[in-house]
């Protein structure tokens, strides 16, 4: 078991720290009152029991103070093992020694692994009967109960803070978790943002400034053929033309700037097929139908946020084995096909979903390309996700 897996290796609380200084005021205090006792008494042995007495608070100081004690259980065990030898001397010449037995016990449990700690308290409480035993004339049930009450008690109340311990860990870690979480969360919903509005604005921009500079240019032409070779306003015309294929370049350029990561390095299949093939779940298989054509940047963004949006149903909801994506080139459109062979649903009662991944959320992005969106579906039949886009005579 790893060094920081040790119980005294783990950071302090502040309750742990007040029942640390407790523990030591413990310690301390039976020691004085051993000492005291003796030399008000009388003692027999009253100047070996103070020697004793003051031995032992210099270990217990030492090993308090030493820093490899509360990090390493083999130089735990080697200081208990002193102190405790210094405390079988003092537990021989005085009676009172007994009383550090208690203390003894929570230096154990704190210091050692449980099933070692356990032993050394039935080894101390062992030592502090027969102790008491030596020193006195008469047998009680004192002698035995008051030791192995003092060490039951220990035990009980180790394990218990050792349960509230654990337990107060798992909850800061879930709460750590928590923040985390909510931190990656408010992240992706930023990224979410940024990512809708630059497909807005390339939407805005293609559906507006670019068919509007098309269409000059369109009229420009017109204008141009209609008019006499040898007409002043030809140079004025083609100059206008020439200004509006500049902007109308540049307007495209705005649109490719705005497109999505997933289309910026490939085409619409491409970016499909990474689709598929990073996946989680279910196995998922894309195709690729008819003679592929450049498609309008807003067509290629709804198409690929629909595969996302159905594909994202098919893992968290579905329970599917498999899938398939399907894109399909025609002459008038272009059509695309998500497929899986899940537990279906009832499309009339389906959900209108959440975080952009409802089928709501994918018909308004057809429709508003003025497509057409489907679902087929049963429970226990699978589901069938379909939209179909008419293409421009002329692509732009």
């Amino acid at each position: 078991m790893a060094a920081t897996d040790h119980p005294a290796s783990r950071p302090l609380t502040p309750v742990s720290r007040v029942l640390r200084l407790c523990l030591h005021a413990l310690f301390f205090g039976l020691l004085a009152l051993a000492a005291g006792r003796a030399v008000a008494d009388s003692a027999p042995h009253a100047g070996w029991v103070v020697a004793v007495c003051a031995v032992a608070a210099a270990v217990y100081l030492a090993g308090v103070r030493a820093p490899s004690v509360h990090r390493s259980p083999v130089a735990g065990a080697v200081w208990l093992a002193g102190l405790g030898a210094v405390w079988a001397g003092l537990l021989a010449l005085s009676p009172d020694g007994l009383w550090l037995a208690f203390p003894l016990y929570f230096l154990e449990l704190h210091l050692l692994r449980l099933r070692w700690g356990i032993t050394a308290v039935a080894v101390t409480a062992c030592a502090a009967i027969g102790g008491f035993l030596a020193h006195s004339t008469t047998v009680t049930p004192g002698a035995f109960l008051g030791p192995l009450l003092g060490a039951a008690v220990a035990v009980a109340t180790v394990l218990g803070y050792q349960a509230l311990y654990r337990e107060s860990e798992r909850r800061r870690e879930l709460i750590e978790e928590l923040i985390t979480t909510r931190a990656e969360l408010a992240a992706a919903e930023r990224s979410a943002g940024i990512l809708a509005e630059r497909e807005r604005l390339a939407r805005e921009i293609h559906d507006t400034l670019a068919q509007g500079l098309s269409s000059i240019q369109l009229l420009l032409r017109a204008a141009e053929r209609s008019l006499p070779d040898d007409a002043p306003a030809l140079e004025h015309i083609g100059r206008a033309r020439e200004a509006a294929q500049e902007n109308l370049a540049e307007a495209r350029r705005f649109v490719r700037a705005l497109t999505p990561p997933d289309l910026e390095h490939g085409s619409l299949a491409a970016a499909l097929e990474r689709l598929c093939s990073a996946a989680p779940g279910p196995r998922v298989r894309f195709s690729l139908s008819g003679a592929p054509r450049v498609l309008p940047t807003p067509y290629e963004v709804a198409l690929l946020r629909i595969a996302q949006s159905a594909l994202a149903n098919v893992v968290r909801h579905a329970g599917a084995g498999r899938a398939e994506i399907t894109l399909t080139f025609m002459d008038t459109s272009v059509t695309l096909d998500i497929v899986d062979d899940g537990k279906g649903f009832n499309p009339a009662s389906a959900p209108s979903g959440e975080g952009g991944f409802g089928l709501p959320a994918m018909r308004s992005r057809a429709e508003t390309l003025g497509g057409l969106f489907t679902v087929e579906s049963a429970p226990g039949q699978g589901t069938a996700v379909a939209v179909t886009l008419p293409l421009p005579a002329e692509a732009p």
